[in-house]
Formats: structure tokens, sequence, C-alpha cells
């Protein structure tokens, strides 16, 4: 399978091309210079991890992402949930690189990895299993002597129980950390029920490189608009599609498009119909792209606009306050992040439950999930 760069349709793209790179511009300029800059980000990277996932046809809700990411489940993360958190991580570690870290070998071969390895439910399952049998450990270790009479009170084997422990923990911990640095030989186990044995993903992926190489002379947003479709018509990962769109984004932001953010792709594209997104004509893939980009871009403008809005009116109501008031730090973490729950904000502001539940309540929030307990609030 090859991916031709002739023949490109230029003519039809220029102006969504050219309205795209404007747009985009636009919002990077307006988010460098923004108080509400890096609340956006943030928010930005939760809205395109999920964004993402309903690209790919499933759905995460975004109250259920933020609870993940902060480790505030209320019950056993799905899946999708995971593949969700695995891309909101990769946006974030991608955007804290130097511009254009993740296309180079080293970059792409570090995302890759990465992603290789959550893909599989190997690394998981050992990690699960490892816990419990370091709970089982613990506990045989707290009562060692059960059944063998003063041998409770014998510290020499009280130690040389601890001992083994640790070096139990210890060895499984370097098998774990092996199988991760190297998942290409792991992969050979892999289940050919779930996984295309004859997916060589090495081939596609250097033919990616190779169409990345041909369109270096290309505009930053046709650059990437066409390496966006590379990617999806060479399948190059089997189970992280998802990646080549955050590469999409990359390319834009190496190229200067949008140096201060990274590009939410996914956003834009949801917008998009999927029989547009996946149609058998290249031009009508590529406009869709571009399409797709100037939708991320006005979608970004409407939600700083937004966000800079409400900050105006959280700090109306601050005004008049005493000056041990929390309420100014809470409009700071409310800004910085979609979501908070009560355990973020007594944490963050060294504040009761039932003080972050009062403070919450006088500066208006709007409670988002609809559940009694674990309850997390955002801006309306």
């Amino acid at each position: 399978m090859s991916y031709d760069l002739a023949n490109l349709p230029i003519q039809s793209l220029l102006k969504p091309i050219s309205e795209a790179g404007t747009a985009l511009a636009r919002l990077d300029e307006r988010v460098s210079r923004s108080e509400v800059g890096s609340g956006f980000l943030e928010r930005q990277n939760f809205a395109d991890a999920c964004a993402s996932l309903w690209i790919d046809g499933e759905l995460v809700h975004l109250e259920d992402l933020v609870l993940h990411d902060a480790n505030h489940d209320i019950r056993t993360p799905t899946h999708e949930l995971t593949i969700a958190r695995d891309v909101l991580r990769t946006r974030r570690r991608i955007a804290a690189q130097p511009p254009g870290w993740a296309l180079t070998p080293d970059g792409l071969g570090s995302l890759r990895r990465r992603n290789v390895v959550a893909g599989q439910a190997w690394p998981a399952a050992s990690l699960g299993n490892g816990a419990a049998e370091s709970e089982n450990s613990a506990a045989h270790i707290d009562a060692p002597g059960e059944g063998k009479g003063d041998v409770r009170d014998d510290d020499a084997f009280l130690f040389d129980a601890e001992l083994a422990a640790i070096d139990v923990v210890l060895a499984r911990s370097e098998a774990v950390l092996k199988s991760a640095v190297a998942p290409t030989s792991r992969a050979r186990e892999r289940d050919p029920l779930v996984y295309d044995l004859d997916w060589d993903e090495d081939a596609r992926l250097e033919e990616w490189r190779t169409v990345l190489r041909q369109a270096d002379h290309l505009p930053p947003v046709l650059r990437a608009v066409v390496a966006l479709d590379a990617w999806n018509t060479l399948d190059v990962l089997q189970h992280a599609p998802w990646l080549g769109r955050l590469l999409a984004a990359s390319i834009l932001r190496q190229g200067g498009i949008a140096g201060a953010h990274l590009v939410a792709i996914n956003l834009g594209l949801k917008t998009i119909p999927v029989d547009r997104r996946q149609h058998r004509s290249r031009e009508v893939r590529l406009l869709a792209i571009a399409d797709g980009l100037i939708a991320a871009a006005e979608i970004g403008l409407k939600e700083h606009d937004r966000l800079a809005l409400a900050r105006k009116m959280m700090e109306r109501k601050l005004q008049s306050r005493r000056v041990s008031s929390k309420l100014p730090e809470l409009v700071d973490l409310v800004m910085a992040t979609p979501l908070v729950h009560a355990g973020t904000i007594t944490k963050s502001l060294g504040v009761t439950p039932q003080a972050a539940r009062r403070i919450v309540a006088e500066l208006g929030l709007r409670e988002m999930t609809g559940r009694g307990r674990f309850r997390a609030w955002g801006l309306v």
C-alpha cells in the first residue's frame, strides 16, 4: 500500500487552506496573550480527547474523563475511558515538548511504543496481578506466625519475610519494565482474534514518513491535511488511529501556525459528517479535513471568549469580600480545569468539605454530573 502525492487538488484546496491558516493563527495569538489561556488549553485537551473517541465511534463523557484523570473514579474505568486518557496524556506530552518533537524518529518511536503497550491487555493485567500478589504478600507478612507457635515473635523471621516480599516485587517490576521497553517481541504473542498478525506497522509507518518527507515543501496547513489523510489511508497503527490526528496538530505547531497551542483537530472533525471524512474521493476527504480545521478554530475562539467572559462575571462576585476569602482561589481553580470536585477543592484551598460546598454555591457553579455523591462543578 502506498500514498501518491501526485495530482493533489490544489485549486479546490487553496481557499479552505487559507481560511484555516488565518483562523488558527488568530486563535493562537489570542490564546498566547490571554489571562485564561492556560485554562483554555487544559479544557481543550479534555474536550479533544473525548472528541477523538467520538470520531472513532465511542462515547466518553467529559466528567468521567476528568475524574479518571484525577484518580477519583466512581466505577471501574471502561476500555474507552482508558483510551481517552491515553489521548489526553499524549496531547499533554506533545504540547510539553519542543515543536516538531513528535515527528522526529525518537519522538514518534516513543509515542508509538507507549501507545502500543497501552493498547494491550498484558501490561495492565500483569500490574494488576502484581498488586494483588503484593497485597497477599503483605497480608502474609502481617501475620507470619499463624499456626506456627512462637514463630510470630521471631524478629529474624519477620525481617527475612519482608526482604523476600521486596525481592518478589522488584523482580516482577523489572519483568514488566523490560516488556514495556520491548513491546515488539511481545506483539508476536498477540491474540489473532484481536490483532491482525499480517499488519506490518513498521512498513506502514515508514511509508507515512516517506509521504511526510515528500510533502515537506508544502505550506504547513496543507502538509498537515495531507499527512492526516495519508495516515488514515495507510491505517498505520492498528489500534491507535487517533495518534495521526495529534501528529497532524504537531505539524501545524511546527509550522508556526499554532505555536502557542496544540490544535484540537478532533473537535473540528467531529462537526464534519462521517461520509465526507471517509469518502472514496481523496479531494472530498482533503476538503473535509480542511473544513474541520476551520471548525476547530471557530470552536476555540468561541470557547476562549466564553471563558474570558465567565471570569469577568465571577470576579464581580469577589468585590467587597474579606481578605481571607477563599473565593479568589476557587475562581483560579475553576478556570484552570473543566470540572472541580470536592476533593480537589478541599486539598487545593485547605478547607473542609462543608466549606467547599458553601463557597461553590456562593460562586454559582453548576453541578455537572447529576449525582448525589462524587459530584463535580464547572462553568455553565
